[in-house]
């Protein structure tokens, strides 16, 4: 599912404030960043507002964020839903116990922690992120959530990267993106 294909106005908005940076972090890597798009409050806030249209009255318990820019989108849209925050964050960032999963990104390897009681069991949780790209971050966001007991109900992404074929490894979870670059 994709907001940019439902020609809402504010998309080509959000999609002209998104920056792309050739070669970050390493060579070939097209960056998309979102920065740009933060510093102009008007696309901010419709993005922000797409998401809160879409999942206000949809019985999400948890928003879960994936660090770092998901702490940037899912605290507002969490708020509005009336759900509770999670961070999912790199490793040793959170003090007390947590658990963890191990997932491979398209230039490197790295790991997400959840604190232990974040989530219950029978939760419906929400994954934000501002990427999607070859999918291992969304996946382990959601395997972390549902190790836990939390169904996850879908994930939303600022952006989507078409090309690297991420949705595959979703495993039939919904994704909800509002631009794709290709």
């Amino acid at each position: 599912m994709s907001a940019c294909k439902d020609e809402d106005p504010r998309i080509q908005g959000i999609k002209t404030k998104i920056r792309v940076v050739p070669d970050f972090p390493k060579p070939g890597i097209m960056f998309q960043d979102i920065t740009t798009l933060l510093l102009d409050p008007k696309a901010f806030k419709d993005t922000i507002d797409l998401f809160i249209e879409r999942y206000k009255g949809k019985n999400i318990s948890v928003v879960a964020g994936i660090e770092a820019r998901g702490f940037i989108f899912g605290p507002p849209i969490a708020l509005a839903i009336g759900a509770k925050f999670v961070p999912l964050r790199k490793p040793k960032k959170l003090p007390g116990e947590v658990i963890f999963e191990e997932y491979t990104l398209e230039y490197g390897k790295d790991r997400l922690e959840m604190h232990v009681g974040a989530v219950q069991p029978g939760e419906h949780a929400l994954v934000v992120d501002d990427l999607i790209a070859t999918g291992g971050t969304l996946c382990a966001a959601m395997n972390i959530l549902e190790r836990a007991g939390a169904e996850v109900v879908e994930c939303a992404c600022v952006i989507e990267l078409p090309d690297l074929q991420g949705r595959k490894k979703l495993k039939g979870k919904p994704l909800y993106i509002l631009v794709e670059s290709h």
